[in-house]
């Protein structure tokens, strides 16, 4: 298993982490996901144990809170061999403070993830959405607090704006806070928003991506194709009107493309489009989900291996989409972009013919 640094942090993750949100099927929703018992996630765990995938990610709102129980229950006598990541900050509850990322909420769910983790502490605790209402001054100087109680060892964002995201590390730099070294984004091949404004942020400010649902929320998977819609049973059929919005000729066209790469590489569809990840720029750590062992398996084979640049460039045309205002503009002038200087030399020399 390869390591990387977590953003601008000491700390080093393995690049694939274990998601837990297909323990326990709490609800409709999870059950979507999965239902795995405190027996089977033990099986799960040493699984992700042997092949060196030692971080785990949960939520408190994963089946309320049953995933971090079961999580919890599944690691007993484990616990000094591998990482705990988990989120709050969405509704756990039915009172008034029970959402947030209030001084309020934030203390209370993280003694509550840590009563049911069965832990003394999370290494890493990131916030699960953006809060509009708290200020965030009152979130970081928490989170400071928690920091200095040892109750978590890192923190880290989870969908947020790049506006939002920025002005939290510079509220962290002003106050002597801690930074997110993380942030916990939608990426892949199907939905690449996120290289809009999130990756040259976390680049620029050494963030680190914890990419979660990678294989496009069920849809890369390869069991979706041309005259095969999704099948009961799975995410993308039982849940379908949930998750990222999508153009059904563009999976196609993204499918077939993994299809050929695969071929090439003799590697599963799901396989080269989290290898497609693991070779962006910021990606720390792609979050794998499972619901039993030879899901895990493959998945865990996306790595130990690499992509090569012209099947990369491939993907990257497959997958291409209309890029969002203020981006589209500033990729017309990329004299003036990090990753357009190289050309600068050629446009500069073009541009004095032009106007002589």
């Amino acid at each position: 298993m390869d390591f990387r640094r977590l953003g601008a942090s000491g700390l080093r993750v393995p690049v694939l982490s274990f998601g837990t949100a297909t323990f326990g099927g709490g609800n409709d929703f999870f059950r979507a996901w999965g239902s795995t018992d405190a027996g089977g996630a033990a099986r799960l765990i040493d699984t992700c144990l042997d092949q060196g995938v030692s971080m785990f990610d949960s939520a408190d709102v994963y089946s309320d809170g049953l995933a971090e129980q079961i999580l919890g229950q599944a690691i007993q006598g484990k616990r000094n061999r591998l990482l705990i990541s988990t989120k709050a900050t969405f509704p756990s509850g039915h009172g008034p403070n029970d959402f947030g990322s209030s001084r309020q909420h934030l203390i209370q769910a993280v003694d509550r993830a840590l009563e049911r983790l069965g832990t003394d502490h999370i290494d890493l605790f990131q916030l699960h959405g953006q809060d509009y209402n708290t200020p965030v001054e009152e979130t970081l100087a928490t989170l400071d607090q928690l920091v200095r109680d040892g109750k978590v060892r890192y923190i880290g964002a989870s969908n947020f704006s790049g506006w939002h995201l920025m002005k939290s590390l510079a509220v962290s730099d002003r106050h002597g806070y801690p930074r997110h070294v993380a942030h916990q984004a939608y990426y892949s091949l199907l939905n690449r928003d996120y290289e809009w404004e999130l990756l040259p942020l976390g680049r620029d400010q050494g963030v680190g991506a914890v990419v979660w649902s990678p294989l496009g929320w069920g849809k890369l998977t390869g069991k979706i194709r041309r005259g095969q819609p999704a099948q009961p049973g799975t995410r993308a059929h039982d849940i379908a009107g949930t998750g990222p919005h999508y153009e059904e000729e563009r999976l196609f066209r993204i499918v077939d493309a993994l299809d050929a790469v695969g071929a090439e590489t003799g590697k599963t569809i799901p396989q080269v489009a989290l290898n497609w990840l693991l070779q962006r720029p910021t990606v720390a750590n792609v979050i794998i989900g499972a619901r039993n062992e030879a899901q895990l398996v493959e998945n865990i084979g996306a790595v130990g291996w690499t992509l090569t640049a012209e099947q990369v460039a491939r993907l990257d045309t497959a997958s291409e989409a209309p890029a969002a205002y203020p981006v589209w503009h500033q990729r017309g002038f990329p004299m003036l972009n990090e990753a357009g200087l190289a050309g600068w030399g050629a446009f500069a020399g073009a541009a004095r013919r032009d106007l002589a």
